[in-house]
C-alpha cells in the first residue's frame, strides 16, 4: 500500500508518506490431539486466545511486525485443537513523522496483518476436520493506548512523603 499524492504535472510527490507492506507467514503450528475422538453431540468447547505483537527494526526505514496468535479449544479438560500462528509483515515507512512511527507499527500494521491470521487459523481448522473459526476483532489501538498509559504510570515519580 503506497500512498502517492499527485502533483499538478502528474508526478508523484516524493515527500508524501508511504507505507509498503510485504505480508508473510512466519510460523504456524496446528494440533488436534483428540480430534477424531470427539463426540457427535453438539457441544460448545471453551476457546481461549492470546495475542502478542512484536516489532523489530530491520533497517533505517524497514520494520518487521509479528502478530502471534495462540488459540486453544478445550472440552471436558481435553484439548480439541490448538493453533499457533505468527503472521508477519515487513513494512517500509517513508516520510513518516518520527512521533507517528510507533503508533503505525503498533496499531496500523497489526490491523493490516489480522485478517491474514484469521484466515490462516480458519483454514487450518477446516483442513483438520473442524468447523471454521473466525478470530474475534482485536482493538489494537486500545491496546496501544493502554500500554502508553501503563508506561506513563511507571515513569511518574512517586509522591514525596515527609515523615516527622
Amino acid at each position: 500500500m503506497t500512498t502517492k499524492t499527485s502533483q499538478p504535472n502528474g508526478a508523484a510527490d516524493a515527500n508524501a508518506p508511504q507505507i509498503e507492506p510485504n505480508v508473510y507467514l512466519k510460523d504456524v503450528s496446528y494440533e488436534a490431539p483428540n480430534g477424531p475422538l470427539i463426540s457427535e453431540q453438539p457441544v460448545t468447547p471453551n476457546v481461549t486466545m492470546d495475542v502478542q505483537t512484536t516489532i523489530n527494526q530491520l533497517g533505517p526505514q524497514m520494520y518487521e511486525v509479528v502478530v502471534s496468535v495462540n488459540v486453544r479449544s478445550v472440552l471436558n479438560e481435553k484439548t480439541l485443537w490448538l493453533c499457533e500462528v505468527k503472521q508477519a509483515g515487513s513494512f517500509i515507512l517513508r516520510n513518516i513523522a518520527a512521533n507517528e512511527v510507533q503508533r503505525l507499527l503498533s496499531v496500523f500494521c497489526p490491523n493490516y496483518l489480522w485478517p491474514y491470521a484469521r484466515q490462516t487459523i480458519s483454514d487450518l481448522l477446516v483442513k483438520g476436520g473442524f468447523a471454521p473459526f473466525l478470530l474475534p476483532p482485536v482493538n489494537f489501538e486500545a491496546l496501544y493506548e493502554k500500554t502508553l498509559a501503563q508506561q506513563e504510570l511507571m515513569n511518574t515519580p512517586a509522591a514525596n512523603t515527609t515523615v516527622n
